[in-house]
């Protein structure tokens, strides 16, 4: 969490974040946004209403981006507008907090995005997505520290909500519902640290490299027993003066 905290700083809003791009030139083809503030332990407050754009890409979409997001040629010529108008839109949109916020994505291709769009649309406010990048939080990037499958991977977005006891709002992929859960597991990690620390300790017993002792009072942690400094220090006493494996 110290992390998290470093990175938010005194920041009193956060903006949460999510894109969607072209299968092959990753250009924004849609962009949804929540504005929130910030209490004083850094959990939400209160959420602004929702910020919702198509953006027109100059590539074509791809047919799995297609088949994921259910985004389609046809739809971005009828409800697209231009990737400038879109950065324009947004920043208007977050207003007087722009320079107070920091901007929360899940993971870092969000940010891609964004720079990949300004290669075919040299129009835009590069201003703007230099400031995105400056100041932006990748919360796939801290909460994966603490919380792995059993093969060190990361779990998705709709699957972190799970961890936290959150039933995903709206549709996956729908770049608004997605940024409105961000911010909601935001929140969940925010108020139960505790979620944190026991799956924290499931990473630490795969983790290949902690020496036995710590690996063997890992364990016993996640079973409910207690481990005190005496019993810890048993452990290495066995551990050392155990006989050799045959």
């Amino acid at each position: 969490m110290k992390k998290l905290l470093r990175q938010i700083g005194d920041s009193k809003y956060l903006v949460f974040l999510d894109l969607e791009g072209t299968q092959e030139s990753h250009e924004m083809i849609a962009i949804g946004a929540v504005v929130v503030t910030l209490k004083k332990d850094k959990t939400l407050r209160k959420q602004s209403k929702g910020f919702k754009r198509y953006v027109l890409a100059k590539k074509r979409i791809g047919f799995y981006v297609t088949k994921l997001t259910g985004i389609n040629e046809s739809h971005l010529k009828a409800k697209g507008i231009p990737y400038k108008l879109a950065l324009e839109e947004f920043k208007e949109y977050v207003g007087k907090k722009w320079d107070k916020a920091k901007f929360v994505t899940f993971g870092n291709h969000d940010i891609r995005i964004f720079n990949q769009s300004l290669l075919h649309s040299t129009d835009a406010d590069k201003d703007i997505v230099k400031y995105i990048g400056k100041n932006f939080i990748d919360l796939s990037d801290i909460l994966s520290e603490f919380i792995k499958d059993e093969n060190g991977n990361p779990y998705s977005l709709l699957n972190y909500c799970k961890m936290f006891n959150l039933d995903f709002n709206g549709t996956q992929h729908d770049p608004l519902d997605d940024a409105i859960n961000l911010g909601r597991l935001y929140d969940a990690m925010m108020k139960s640290p505790e979620t944190l620390y026991k799956e924290y300790l499931k990473v630490l017993v795969h983790h290949s490299k902690l020496p036995e002792p710590v690996l063997v009072a890992t364990q016993k942690l996640i079973e409910g027993e207690n481990v005190s400094a005496t019993d810890f220090s048993n452990i290495v006493k066995e551990y050392i003066e155990a006989e050799p494996k045959k």
